[in-house]
């Protein structure tokens, strides 16, 4: 999964998709998000859950553990690692949510630039993709996003995409207490399937992380 995504609904439309009758805790706002070329490092809208019920924050993309030599902070975890490797091990069991309107994956296809494409649900809802993170509310604090291999359905575009869960699913994620076994058993057997998604050429504009707007994510004419 390349690192770039959108976000450009508002959190309470990406709460009501998910119908949890409890109250959110919202520190994003109440505003349309407007993201529509999200980048790694930057500051992106997570759904998770405390001792005080369900929450919505604003938190940095990207995590790797204070011991990790220097270098490229990672942005994904790769599923089949992640809940046996160290490199995680400390906020593995700090499970959250990334809602996402779609995301951009780029392909070789023999042009001088690649080309970008955006991968998003069939009918329309949020994509809401596991997540891992440190959520203590301080300047350490991020998340990543969980990938799997795309099975066949996406690997015309790219090999790997997000772990994406049925909304229910991702209530249960963020809220239940679970021992490490299920969390791992439901990441690699209930994401939703390839065929749940579809996928389009867009313009390269999205390429610049400068760039934002509607534009970014209309069919390449």
């Amino acid at each position: 999964m390349c690192g770039r995504l959108s976000q450009y609904r508002g959190i309470h439309d990406f709460v009501a998709t998910l119908s949890m009758p409890e109250a959110w805790r919202n520190n994003v706002g109440d505003q349309p998000l407007d993201h529509y070329n999200v980048a790694p490092t930057t500051p992106v809208a997570v759904l998770w859950a405390d001792d005080a019920g369900p929450r919505a924050d604003w938190v940095k993309w990207g995590w790797k553990p204070h011991w990790a030599k220097a270098g490229a902070t990672p942005i994904n975890a790769r599923l089949e690692q992640v809940a046996h490797g160290a490199f995680f091990r400390a906020i593995w069991p700090h499970r959250a949510i990334t809602p996402v309107d779609g995301w951009y994956e780029w392909v070789d296809e023999g042009r001088p630039k690649k080309q970008p494409y955006y991968i998003r649900r069939k009918d329309g809802c949020p994509a809401f993709c596991a997540s891992i993170g440190q959520l203590a509310g301080n300047e350490h604090d991020g998340f990543v996003i969980i990938t799997a291999d795309a099975q066949g359905g996406l690997i015309d575009v790219h090999d790997r995409r997000p772990v994406v869960l049925p909304a229910a699913l991702a209530i249960e994620w963020i809220t239940a207490q679970m021992p490490s076994e299920h969390a791992e058993q439901m990441l690699l057997n209930l994401g939703e399937p390839a065929e749940a998604f579809e996928w389009y050429r867009v313009g390269t504009a999205v390429g610049n992380v400068r760039h934002q707007g509607p534009m970014l994510i209309a069919p390449e004419q």
